[in-house]
This record gives C-alpha cells, sequence and structure tokens, in this order.
C-alpha cells in the first residue's frame, strides 16, 4: 500500500444538489490533515468519501492507488479507521465489548479474539483514558465518553487511515488536548495518516500538518497552516472578523468577533454587521 489515501476532484450530490465540486485532498502517512469549514460546507461528506462510506458522483478516492470503493468490504475495514459525530446503536454493549468490535476486520464479526487482539483493545481503552470505565454500560456514559470510545474502537482496528469527524466535540479542554495529541502520536511512526474534520481554528493550527479549507462545497485552500489560515481567507470563508496572534511558544491562535465598527456591512443569515478591512 503507497502512503497516500486521496480524494481526486470528487463531487457528490443528494436528491440532485451538490455540496462537494471537485474537491481534491490526500491525507498522507505520518501527518494530521485538518478539515475546517462553515456548517454546511461539506466536510462530513468528504470524510465519507474516504472513508469509502459514500460512492462519488464524480471524481475518485483511491488508497494505494486502487479505488476504496473496489476494495473488499473486510480489506476496506482494515485500511481506513472512521470515527463518526454520533452513533445511533451499541447500547446494548459494555465498553470493552465496543472497543472489540474494532477488531472484527481481523478476525470476523464472529470470531474469537486472540491475544494480539485483547492486547489492540486494551491498548486503545488506555490511550483514550477509559480503562477504568471498560465494564461499564456504553448507554451510561456522557456523550464526551462516548466519543472516546468510539475513538478506542478505532485505534484497536489499526488500520493506516484514520478519519475523525468532529472528535473533540463534547470532550472538555483536557480530553481535547488528550485527543490530539494522540492524533500527533499516532502519526509519529510514519505509519499512519490523519483526516479530522474540526471546527477549532488553535487546534488545527498546533496539531494539524496540513488544513483543507472549504466552503459551499469547494476547496478555498489546501496546504500549512500557515498558508491556509490567514485572516483574510479566514473572513471570507466564515464572513466574520478573525484576528491572529502568537502564543508565547510561537503557534499561532485566532479569535473571531463581530466588528464593532469600520466602512461597509456584510450580510451574514440574516443579520447585518459592519466589517472591517483590516485582519
Amino acid at each position: 500500500m503507497t502512503d497516500t489515501l486521496e480524494a481526486r476532484a470528487v463531487r457528490f450530490a443528494y436528491d440532485g444538489h451538490e455540496v462537494l465540486r471537485g474537491v481534491s485532498c490526500a491525507v498522507e502517512a505520518g501527518g494530521v490533515l485538518g478539515i475546517l469549514g462553515p456548517n454546511g460546507a461539506g466536510k462530513s461528506t468528504l470524510l465519507r468519501l474516504l472513508a469509502g462510506l459514500a460512492e462519488p458522483t464524480g471524481g475518485m478516492v483511491t488508497v494505494g492507488g486502487r479505488s476504496v470503493r473496489a476494495l473488499p468490504r473486510r480489506e476496506a475495514a482494515r485500511a481506513v479507521g472512521f470515527v463518526p459525530q454520533r452513533e445511533a446503536v451499541l447500547f446494548g454493549l459494555r465498553v470493552r465489548e465496543l472497543v472489540a468490535l474494532g477488531r472484527a476486520p481481523h478476525t470476523g464479526w464472529f470470531g474469537a479474539l486472540r491475544p494480539e487482539d485483547h492486547r489492540a483493545v486494551n491498548e486503545a481503552l488506555a490511550r483514550c483514558d477509559l480503562t477504568g470505565l471498560a465494564e461499564r454500560a456504553y448507554a451510561t456514559l456522557s456523550g464526551g465518553e462516548q466519543k472516546r470510545c468510539l475513538v478506542a474502537r478505532a485505534l484497536a482496528q489499526r488500520a493506516p487511515w484514520l478519519l475523525l469527524d468532529e472528535p473533540v466535540a463534547h470532550l472538555d479542554l483536557s480530553h481535547q488536548l488528550d485527543l490530539c495529541e494522540l492524533l500527533r502520536e499516532v502519526t509519529a511512526g510514519g505509519d499512519t495518516g490523519v483526516g479530522v474534520v474540526l471546527h477549532d481554528l488553535n487546534l488545527a493550527a498546533v496539531y494539524c500538518d496540513r488544513v483543507l479549507l472549504l466552503r459551499d462545497g469547494e476547496a478555498v485552500a489546501l496546504g500549512t497552516v500557515g498558508e491556509v489560515l490567514t485572516p483574510p481567507r479566514l473572513r471570507e470563508t466564515f464572513q466574520v472578523e478573525v484576528w491572529e496572534a502568537k502564543h508565547p511558544d510561537g503557534a499561532p491562535f485566532f479569535v473571531p468577533r463581530r466588528a464593532p465598527g469600520g466602512e461597509g456591512s456584510t450580510a451574514h443569515r440574516g443579520r447585518v454587521f459592519k466589517a472591517t478591512e483590516g485582519g
């Protein structure tokens, strides 16, 4: 398998409404690609196409140079781990049982867990701070704890590509940082590539190697954090002012706000606010 999971000019439509229009990007082994943009920009749809969970209406998604949709189902599950925003099943399972489902591509749905499978499950539980909750019922957990269970299940899968849709939603600040540091950790060996949908510009600036910025189903920019996350481009994409500053460690951070004054006005979802020319 080569070191790229790639979307090539993909298009996708729901009921005749095109929500992605010719978007290209690559998730590379050893790196984290952040996918950002306003609500409805097509971020989750793109992630599902990359995971092979939907068929593009144009373009294609390849992994190792092969169409991800053409891979046998079990081979595809071994190649790509996917963490959805939410999952409305699994409420009869304990945490350990849920995480063990990540081993199904290796054992079969009804196969007994082998020693290496138990090791993968235990490691995933520990990495997601779930060891103490392993025997709890999934349904009794908080939203943040459930999200960590879904991440642990994907880690137990040990796929070379890991795709996560808003994984920090519902997590407290400590666990947000823990998860983002974990994503950096799993790519450090150079064998795993991560694609992650985020809304937090500051987490993306610190933890992503490259960023894809989407708006209205199209790519606004793709490149490094410094190339993509500029105040003018963020203002154009999100229709709010964004001020950039530097953390003492040199990392950029961004402060979005409604500008109180300045020349001109901009309509945004029914509200009219003054927009300055500064960045």
